[in-house]
């Protein structure tokens, strides 16, 4: 299973690919689609469908996994991540992929074990599990590698109910 993870933003999107053979996990890569703010909102988009449009060629993933929205404080700030995980959707479904999606809780569960799990422990479990010198970097890159782990997790728990 080859697993392309995302945490949309509209400024910055996150992603990585994590492959998992024989159980073990391995990052095949991470990183961003980084948009400037200065740049029309359409644009933007446009940047981040292609991004991700061009990782999935180069790439190949099986399947995909996107953070859900989560905010409680700003509605401008949902609303442009909402466009952003839009079009990461449409992204995602235009190369044929399988689609799940997953609440930061999850994730943080899923990977920690912990679901309150502070950004950090989150992150060092990422670099523990994938058994990497580092923590992936940026952030967001790190917080898509832990989503993709955790359709991992969850994939498996599937997979033994079954």
């Amino acid at each position: 299973m080859l697993v392309l993870g995302v945490d949309p933003g509209t400024a910055i999107t996150g992603y990585g690919i994590v492959e998992s053979r024989d159980g073990e996990m391995h990052l095949v890569t991470c990183g961003v689609i980084t948009t400037p703010a200065s740049m029309e909102l359409p644009n933007r988009l446009q940047v981040i469908y292609r991004g991700l449009a061009r990782l999935i060629a180069q790439h190949h993933p099986t399947e995909a996994a996107v953070e859900e929205l989560f905010f409680a404080r700003n509605a401008r700030t949902a609303l442009a991540v909402g466009h952003a995980r839009g079009v990461t959707l449409l992204a995602l479904a235009d190369a044929g992929l399988t689609i799940a999606e997953y609440t930061p809780l999850q994730v943080k569960q899923a990977v920690t074990g912990y679901g309150q799990a502070e950004k950090d422990q989150v992150q060092q479990m990422v670099r523990l599990l994938l058994r990497l010198d580092a923590i992936p970097r940026p952030d967001d890159a790190a917080d898509a590698v832990a989503v993709a782990i955790c359709h991992i997790s969850f994939s498996r728990l599937r997979w033994r109910g079954s």
